[in-house]
């Protein structure tokens, strides 16, 4: 029996779920700051991405996901056009907001993880090829340090709502 009955969102209350477990293995066990953890680093990607990339990534998201991804997205003044990692580290931070403190370096590497475990690999390079080069060094590392990265996952198809 459905939960909710519908599957489009049965799939994505799923899918969400299992981002934010995983997000909270590395951030600490609070489901509510591996939300904001989410919203944070994605939103940071978002302003930092040209329009069209940052609209294909967007579409690529789970259901609820997309959501925090576009609030209070102001696509006019896009893309920002800072250029290292402290930066974007920076943006993260202001974006964590009034939640216990979460090293913004840390909730990069959780989101990066979960990103390139569960979203299409060429929408995923497309993404980082887009950011400076140290941030793209961050992402490819949190890939690198991911629990179980040798372990069976579901492939993008499985995993996304």
């Amino acid at each position: 029996m459905s939960a909710t009955g519908l599957d489009v969102f049965d799939r994505t209350l799923q899918t969400t779920h299992t981002w934010l477990n995983e997000i909270s293995e590395r951030v600490g066990p609070d489901r509510l700051v591996a939300w904001h953890v989410l919203g944070a680093v994605i939103r940071a990607l978002r302003d930092r991405l040209p329009l069209d990339l940052a609209a294909h990534f967007g579409a690529e998201l789970p259901l609820l996901v997309r959501g925090t991804y576009y609030d209070q997205w102001r696509p006019a003044g896009q893309p920002e056009k800072y250029r290292t990692l402290d930066e974007f580290l920076l943006t993260i931070g202001r974006n964590l907001g009034a939640i216990r403190p979460v090293d913004p370096r840390d909730a990069a590497r959780a989101v990066f993880a979960v990103l390139s475990r569960h979203m299409n690999e060429g929408q995923i390079q497309k993404v980082r090829k887009a950011m400076p080069e140290d941030v793209r060094a961050l992402w490819l590392e949190a890939e690198g340090t991911g629990a179980d990265t040798g372990s069976a996952e579901p492939g993008p198809a499985e995993s996304r709502a």
